[in-house]
């Protein structure tokens, strides 16, 4: 089994754990995204954890595009360990994805109003992005204290990322104020992010249902008699915009095609005209416009 082993506590923890309940049958990498002068570092650091616990262990170092630095690094990140999980014949990737992780995403996410998508947990088997490897979150029922408690056992001082307490991110705001908050039942947050992950799977399927059922080919692209609630067809129409624009929408952009489909309007999104015919709703391709 693979592990991502970054230096931090969670996942010097993973590594712990994982050598006590599978000695010999892991393999340990340490992504290097060049991003602060310490990383270099950090990650000879867990190399040496690694060689006293006798797990071999590699240094992945990537270089980051530009654009969203955090969605590039973790693009980057997956792909390196896909490449070397592949030239090492591994086939799943443990990470070290915890409860308190779970509970921050939904609270942040919460406060973006974001649909139920969005506040799904991640959920403790998964695919690595992009292959069909095995993703495994072996951890979402511990907490950081906890994960912190076994390294400080073990006697290894562990990475700490200074961006983890950085007032100018909200994480690490929301962190220090879940620390202070005693009344907030952390599991139990997390668990209501793990319930979310079921509706979304619930959402997923009818809508699959929905598309299959509802949608038909039309001589200039799909029509689509909507029977399902909104919060489906919603994920009908996106398929739909996908499928014929080939870049996925906003969801901000699709719920207004809605509302204005539900009026017997017409709408544009992205290079798409949809329309509220007798027959459901059509979508085709905006007329080329003349020089």
């Amino acid at each position: 089994m693979a592990l991502a082993v970054s230096g931090g506590p969670d996942s010097l923890a993973l590594l712990l754990l994982a050598h006590a309940a599978m000695p010999g049958r892991i393999a340990a990498a340490t992504v290097d995204h060049g991003l602060r002068a310490e990383s270099a570092a950090e990650a000879a650091m867990v190399g040496q954890v690694c060689a006293a616990l006798g797990v071999p262990h590699a240094t992945l170092k990537v270089t980051l595009a530009s654009g969203n630095l955090q969605a590039e690094a973790r693009t980057a990140r997956y792909a390196a360990l896909a490449e070397w999980m592949a030239s090492n014949r591994l086939a799943a990737l443990a990470t070290a994805h915890h409860a308190d992780d779970q509970a921050e995403t939904l609270l942040l996410r919460l406060n973006r109003g974001s649909g139920v998508a969005g506040l799904a947990g991640v959920r403790a088997r998964g695919q690595v992005p992009g292959t069909g490897l095995a993703l495994l979150r072996p951890l979402l029922g511990w907490r950081r204290s906890e994960l912190a408690g076994v390294v400080s056992a073990a006697g290894i001082e562990a990475v700490q990322d200074p961006s983890n307490s950085d007032d100018r991110f909200d994480r690490a705001r929301l962190r220090k104020h879940l620390a202070g908050a005693e009344w907030i039942d952390v599991p139990m947050v997390a668990a209501s992010a793990a319930h979310l992950a079921d509706a979304e799977t619930a959402l997923e399927w009818a809508a699959e249902r929905e598309w299959a059922e509802c949608v038909e080919r039309a001589p200039l692209g799909l029509t689509y008699r909507p029977r399902a609630p909104r919060a489906v067809a919603l994920r009908v129409l996106a398929r739909i915009v996908t499928e014929l624009d080939g870049e996925a929408p906003r969801g901000s952009a699709v719920a207004r095609v809605f509302d204005a489909l539900m009026a017997r309007q017409p709408a544009s999104i992205g290079n798409l005209v949809a329309r509220a015919m007798p027959g459901g709703w059509s979508f085709s391709r905006a007329p080329a416009r003349r020089a």
